[in-house]
């Protein structure tokens, strides 16, 4: 071919290679190589002599060059996936030359000069970049896949690697009866005792990945000593319709089948009854894809033995892998249960009302005397000693309660009522502070005083001044102090008098009090009828409580000193 310059370029101008040019080279060295090969060959296998042709390039080059840049579609990650086949040469180029009429369509949409470049006689061909090398396809290694999960189809994550023990041989993998029954279907119908070692190894070693349980059928990846994991599945023979409905009958007549299912416990009465559950020996075939043809190898007995570490979390799998999954038997036992329960209340005799019959209630009976009451004490009696505890409560208001306490109870029995029991907070704490033994403020009376105005919500001095009235005329005495009133005409009128024929002033009347002029001597009559005596400082209004309450305001005021006459006497 003559060389030819694009419209646009001049002479000296290299103008770049259009794709359509190098799709028309690389079909033209194809089917040079195709006419070059040897009779009996193939197209798509070149000849053994080009083979050991010089390093030189070669017609079919390009093409393979164009092979090696068409990207590839990556296979599906599955085990069983195999790469494509190579294609050949004469199929690139096909394919360039698709790719070149593409790329003309598109520049005849645009109106866009592509510019020629010399055919491949006038300029050689370029080398073509060196092979990228492809990774490697990616191998399956788990079988975790939680979205796909359901009732009948179950996915666990891998288990941990146990700490490694000396004696890690001897110790059991499995921890409860049926992990163990498991275990030992496992072990009694294996070939080889030290496969099974092996197996224990891998499992305690965490070689187990995700295990995907089904029903009849658990499967999960095992990783052995080649890099690539082994797919390993062991398969249980699952329980028919009839059986299944034998099982659940025997689960719902007692209630404990179910109370323990729910907690993660396998009733061995329900494992091992009319229809067993758990495998035997022979029952468990396990498969694997290793070359090992032992029975069983060693990835499938390190698989079993991670399933009885799953027994042993949750009875439920062995459920699942003999046909049924936890929701559809715990529906069905509910089911079972409530018709159970509504058949027997059905049967159930109604229960007789509470009660006793009228007859029984109308007829006469004679009751029993009651005993003959105790004697009355003539007094109360002493309570005990309580002795003193670091911390504790004061041993003597401890026994001033307990002997008031006593004192209540003596007066209940011989009158009927307790005095008590109708006075305020207020009156009660009087009363209690009186009942102490004793004149003067000591240091126990001030704490005693102290306590008891706090509960009150008063002063100590108030509640001395209440204890001196309390002291002089009892609950009626309190009153007097603290509850002025009017009295009727009549006794508080011939007060008066009385006291002036005793050679004493006239006293000042206010309400039911009678004030001494000189303020140092007062009469309150209360509402019992008599006279109480006050005492103050001449000029102070600070009344407390003297003397013996009397009917006569005379004798009242007797012995409380020398009074002086006021005037006119």
């Amino acid at each position: 071919m003559s060389e030819s310059t694009t419209p646009g370029t001049g002479p000296g101008d290299t103008p770049e290679e259009r794709p359509a040019d190098a799709a028309r080279r690389a079909l033209r060295a194809a089917r040079e190589a195709s006419e070059e090969s040897a009779p009996g060959l193939t197209r798509d296998e070149p000849s053994p002599e080009s083979r050991r042709e010089s390093p030189e390039p070669r017609p079919g080059d390009a093409a393979r060059a164009a092979l090696r840049r068409t990207p590839r579609t990556s296979p599906p990650e599955t085990a069983d996936a195999q790469p494509p086949p190579p294609g050949r040469p004469a199929d690139a180029a096909r394919e360039a030359l698709r790719a070149a009429r593409r790329d003309r369509a598109d520049a005849a949409d645009t109106h866009q000069a592509v510019p020629r470049k010399p055919p491949a006689t006038a300029t050689p061909a370029p080398q073509p970049p060196p092979p990228t090398p492809q990774p490697p396809l990616p191998t399956p290694h788990t079988m975790a896949a939680p979205t796909r999960d359901s009732d009948l189809r179950r996915t666990f994550p891998a288990f941990p690697p146990l700490p490694s023990r000396a004696s890690e041989d001897e110790a059991p993998l499995a921890e409860t009866w049926w992990g163990h029954a498991w275990v030992a279907a496992l072990e009694e119908g294996a070939l080889d005792a030290k496969r099974l070692a092996r197996g224990r190894g891998y499992a305690r070693q965490g070689r187990v990945d995700a295990i995907t349980v089904t029903p009849g059928l658990v499967l999960a990846y095992v990783r052995g000593s080649r890099p690539r994991p082994y797919r390993v599945q062991v398969r249980v023979r699952t329980l028919g319709d009839a059986r299944w409905e034998g099982f659940l009958d025997a689960a719902a007549e007692r209630p404990g089948h179910i109370a323990a299912l729910l907690d993660k416990e396998m009733p061995q009465a329900l494992a091992e009854g009319d229809v067993p559950l758990l495998p035997g020996p022979g029952d468990l075939d396990p498969r694997c894809g290793c070359p090992d043809r032992g029975h069983p190898c060693k990835h499938a007995a390190a698989l079993c033995y991670q399933t009885a570490r799953l027994l042993d979390a949750d009875p439920f799998v062995l459920l699942l892998l003999r046909g049924r999954g936890e929701r559809e038997v715990l529906d069905a036992l509910s089911r079972r249960s409530a018709a159970r329960a509504a058949r027997a209340a059905q049967e159930r005799e109604p229960e007789p009302l509470p009660g006793i019959r009228a007859t029984e209630a109308l007829t006469e009976r004679q009751l029993s005397p009651l005993p003959t009451p105790l004697p009355i004490p003539p007094h109360p009696e002493q309570p005990p000693v309580y002795p003193a505890a670091p911390g504790g409560p004061d041993p003597f208001a401890l026994d001033q309660l307990a002997t008031d306490a006593s004192a209540r109870a003596h007066a209940l029995l011989t009158t009927g009522r307790d005095p008590v029991a109708e006075l305020t907070l207020w009156q009660d704490a009087v009363r209690l502070a009186a009942a102490r033994p004793g004149a003067g403020l000591t240091v126990t009376t001030r704490a005693l005083y102290s306590s008891l105005a706090t509960a009150s919500g008063r002063t100590p001095a108030e509640l001395a001044r209440a204890v001196a009235a309390w002291r002089q005329g009892g609950l009626d005495g309190l009153t007097a102090l603290e509850e002025p009133w009017d009295p009727p005409a009549g006794r508080f009128d011939r007060a008066r008098p009385l006291l002036l024929a005793a050679d004493l002033p006239a006293f000042r009347p206010w309400r039911n009090r009678l004030t001494h002029p000189d303020g140092q001597v007062q009469l309150r009559l209360g509402r019992d009828g008599l006279w109480y005596a006050y005492e103050s400082e001449p000029g102070h209004d600070d009344w407390w409580p003297r003397g013996t309450p009397d009917a006569d305001p005379v004798g009242a005021l007797t012995g409380l000193g020398t009074l002086t006459a006021g005037p006119g006497a």
